[in-house]
């Protein structure tokens, strides 16, 4: 009895040994944008944060600058001459290895946020609130300026979703999906649907508002509030 649970307190111990040595892994990191990149053969998304899309573009003192790409070469400088370890949390949908890694003794993931070239993913984590509150506070890398939050630029980026709509009322006002009356009536702030199923409005002016995908188009803010939109967040 006391030789079988031996055998059984042995065989949990490798098992657990095991299943640690699974999701930790280490290697040479090769930076793809400023929260993700590839450790060996593993790519990996930086859990818990989320930096600026590569070809994103922020504005400071009334000029725009390449905040994506900067943001991979602080990830690149980070990470240069040192080995990169990973502790795997999870997949991503795009099966991506959701990890927290550190190169030499710098915390990857913290040191982005810490220095203002990525922020806290607050939908998937609040790690990382306090590093993304003392960038904000000091006016680092993004906060230095304005910027769009990188979740919101992504989804202003993708085509907009087919949706079929109800017949619109007849009235003297073009609908908000009569694309020559609007025109005509000067009718540019533009109403975009993500994949999150958020309705967003963006007004002339606003960054990216060139990018975005019309699906509607408005006259007044108060109009485009009326059909259930809210504004596009911009900091």
């Amino acid at each position: 009895m006391i030789r079988f649970l031996s055998l059984v307190a042995s065989t949990a111990l490798f098992v657990s040994v095991a299943a640690g040595a699974q999701s930790q892994f280490s290697g040479t990191g090769r930076a793809k944008d400023g929260d993700s990149l590839m450790v060996g053969d593993k790519e990996v998304r930086l859990v818990g944060i989320d930096a600026p899309e590569l070809g994103q573009t922020c504005q400071r003192d009334g000029q725009n600058w390449a905040c994506g790409a900067a943001a991979k070469d602080l990830l690149i400088s980070l990470m240069r001459g040192k080995t990169v370890f990973c502790s795997q949390t999870g997949t991503d949908q795009y099966r991506r290895v959701l990890a927290q890694c550190v190169a030499g003794t710098t915390d990857l993931n913290r040191t982005m946020v810490a220095s203002g070239y990525a922020v806290a993913f607050r939908r998937y984590s609040t790690d990382y609130v306090s590093a993304e509150d003392s960038a904000k506070v000091n006016k680092r890398g993004l906060w230095s300026g304005n910027f769009t939050m990188p979740s919101e630029y992504r989804h202003a980026s993708q085509p907009p979703a087919q949706v079929k709509r109800a017949p619109e009322r007849r009235s003297g006002r073009a609908s908000s999906n009569d694309w020559a009356g609007r025109a005509q009536a000067n009718c540019t702030i533009k109403g975009n649907r993500n994949r999150r199923g958020q309705w967003i409005y963006h007004v002339p002016g606003m960054p990216y508002y060139d990018q975005t995908r019309a699906e509607e188009l408005f006259c007044s803010e108060a109009e485009a509030a009326a059909a259930g939109y809210r504004r596009a967040i911009v900091r």
